[in-house]
């Protein structure tokens, strides 16, 4: 198991996000770097930065328009009069095939679905780090190497092509992907978030070379709301390169095992060589999210059940926020790679 981290990626130190209207202190801290290599210690591994592989790998998922905003963003809205200390919109389009605006507000709500993902003058370069941690787990599966884990903070899998939310900017898991795909190999997603991979599911969803399968709670009543629906198959040549697994909020162990089963078995079917799991830990009983209510031992089946496919595996950091057992539950995981 070859581990990977940037120490970049604590730069990014988001204070608050809006929630149901409110400011409420922002759950995406870089202290969850510390709960995640407490975990990687545990089983005697330490993590390696990453080399940079530069812009490239990242500008095969996210257009320039997009990564020249969030290099640049920050910047221009300070020339805004009585402007907030990081970028949060309060404005966006119906859709977005409308006009693409030249000023810096009418473009933060353009490129940013909601409010959950404040940008400050750090933010690019800790995405950016994020982003090449991806990319370096991506490599060593190239290499020959049979499991890789990327703790990459920010996480990504709610960024779209050109969307950041939910505490996401670059789409680490798409990245990788593509990555992967442009070396000859057939990929597969499984993001088990508690939260659906929105963005990760529009990066590929009209593309038939990448399954992506979410296991998620389910989001008629939860995050992200308007993605993650049983029905959302793919679109054109991907139809059927889309699976979603939605789970009732509260769900155990038992009723998670069962929709991964069906997971890995549709993984197996589509004839994966190589799978990127998009590791979120808040799926956990504990977390602060108290969406659904995986145990520890949950997460070491978890971790037992995708490792016996036998695939090489990138493993890349998303969601799980600060609990007790928040690193204890990345060891449950990872241990079954080894």
């Amino acid at each position: 198991m070859i581990i990977f981290h940037h120490p970049n990626q604590r730069a990014h130190d988001p204070k608050f996000f809006l929630s149901s209207g409110a400011a409420m202190p922002c759950p995406e801290h870089p202290s969850r770097i510390d709960a995640l290599l407490a975990g990687v210690a545990s089983l005697g591994l330490h993590a390696q930065a990453p080399a940079d592989h530069g812009i490239g790998p990242i500008a095969a998922i996210h257009p320039q328009r997009y990564l020249t905003f969030l290099q640049t963003i920050h910047a221009r809205w300070q020339h805004i009069p009585g402007a907030s200390a990081e970028v949060i919109p309060n404005i966006h389009p119906a859709n977005r095939t409308d006009g693409y605006p030249l000023s810096a507000v009418g473009q933060a709500g353009y490129h940013m679905t909601d409010t959950s993902c404040p940008i400050s003058a750090q933010t690019w370069d800790a995405a950016y780090a994020s982003a090449q941690t991806a990319i370096a787990g991506s490599e060593v599966l190239l290499q020959g190497a049979r499991a890789a884990y990327a703790l990459c903070r920010p996480p990504g899998h709610h960024a779209f092509g050109e969307l950041a939310g939910g505490f996401c900017y670059l789409n680490n898991t798409a990245i990788a992907a593509q990555q992967l795909v442009l070396s000859g190999r057939k990929v597969a997603i499984l993001d088990v978030d508690l939260h659906h991979g929105n963005g990760t599911q529009g990066i590929f969803y009209d593309r038939p070379d990448v399954l992506t399968v979410s296991i998620h709670a389910h989001p008629e009543r939860y995050y992200p709301f308007f993605w993650g629906y049983p029905d959302e198959r793919g679109l054109g040549a991907g139809e059927g390169a889309n699976l979603n697994l939605c789970l009732p909020r509260g769900s155990a162990d038992a009723a998670f095992l069962r929709e991964l089963d069906q997971a890995l078995q549709t993984i197996t079917l589509w004839g994966a060589d190589t799978l990127v799991l998009a590791l979120g830990l808040d799926a956990f009983a504990g977390d602060p999210f108290a969406g659904l209510a995986v145990t520890t031992q949950g997460f070491a089946q978890i971790g037992r059940a995708v490792a016996a496919l036998g695939l090489p595996v990138l493993i890349v950091q998303e969601g799980g926020y600060l609990c007790p057992e928040l690193g204890e539950n990345l060891a449950a995981v990872l241990h079954a790679f080894l």
